[in-house]
């Protein structure tokens, strides 16, 4: 990855779309079998729904089930949380796709990109579009299967999730953008479809949420920073220029911070923080390795981000499951 970042900047010729069969029958002049075909078109659907990479729904998982373990007092409803869990699993291969498509014409002059589908022409926009379809349709009915309020607030958030690809056209911070749509909305739908209330600590373990996006999606455009500059993409790792570690490291202590508060307003005891401990370990750790701004090593502790989710999840879970003294 530092390899290709240092190398000349010339721009990729934009690829042509091309068909399978077309493709296939180029040199061999016979058609490959349908079977193969149908096993193509599946392998790059779940290419485009990043199937191959499951970091991304983690990174959204979490925060899910820190809200989910918090509204029930460590017993969640167990149609909750399988609805919860699936509905996570949909909604990121959702937001891979539409955000595929938004950057189509972006991906194919972006190092790290340029082999996506979209980027690539070996997937068409109306395919990514019906199956982005598809896959809202999947989101809808999981979402049915809860309450009016809960179904209230999917609503909203399908409409941020949607949107979201488009604000980095314009917004400087689409990071935190992200972290209200992607990162964060998941809890206070747990809470509804919990509980049916949105407590005080809900809000306080969205905005840990909201944080903890900024955060690692900040470190993750610091790897294309070079690319999404030279395009006019907008990010955080642009806006933060020089500064991007210092700020990093100010969100990584405010989101501690609020997980502090939400532990005290559980009146949660050692497990909770130990758990916040090891996170704030983590954090330090990707401070560590961020530290001369290489893709590769921003990548890395992008990739780290799974285990503060973990960790922090680890914490609840004891608290509600080891008796207490």
């Amino acid at each position: 990855m530092g390899t290709e970042m240092s190398q000349a900047h010339a721009a990729p010729a934009m690829p042509q779309e091309t068909s399978a069969s077309s493709s296939g029958q180029e040199g061999r002049g016979v058609e490959a079998p349908l079977s193969y075909r149908i096993g193509r078109r599946l392998q790059e659907y779940a290419l485009l729904m990043r199937l191959d990479r499951p970091i991304g729904t983690w990174l959204l998982m979490w925060p899910v089930l820190w809200a989910l373990w918090v509204a029930s007092a460590g017993q969640p409803n167990g149609k909750v949380l399988m609805v919860f869990v699936a509905g996570v699993f949909v909604m990121r291969a959702a937001g891979c796709v539409i955000n595929d498509f938004a950057d189509r014409n972006i991906d194919p002059y972006v190092r790290r990109t340029r082999e996506r589908p979209l980027a690539a022409r070996r997937v068409s926009p109306y395919e990514a579009l019906v199956l982005f379809g598809v896959l809202i349709a999947i989101a809808l009915w999981l979402v049915t299967r809860l309450d009016p309020f809960t179904i209230k607030l999917a609503v909203v958030g399908a409409v941020l999730t949607i949107s979201y690809p488009f604000f980095k056209r314009f917004f400087a911070l689409p990071q935190l953008y992200l972290g209200i749509s992607f990162g964060g909305w998941g809890v206070p739908m747990a809470f509804a479809a919990q509980t049916g209330a949105l407590p005080r600590v809900c809000w306080v373990l969205f905005i840990a949420a909201v944080l903890w996006a900024l955060i690692y999606d900040t470190i993750y455009a610091m790897v294309d920073r070079e690319d999404d500059f030279r395009i006019g993409v907008k990010s955080s790792a642009i806006l933060f220029a020089d500064m991007d570690r210092a700020i990093i490291g100010i969100l990584q202590a405010l989101m501690l911070f609020a997980l502090v508060l939400a532990g005290r307003s559980m009146h949660y005891g050692r497990w909770f923080y130990a758990g916040v401990a090891a996170a704030g370990l983590f954090f330090l750790y990707q401070q560590w390795l961020i530290r001369n701004r290489e893709p590769a090593a921003c990548l890395r502790a992008f990739l780290n981000n799974n285990y503060v989710g973990m960790m922090i999840f680890i914490g609840i879970l004891l608290e509600h499951s080891v008796p207490k003294q």
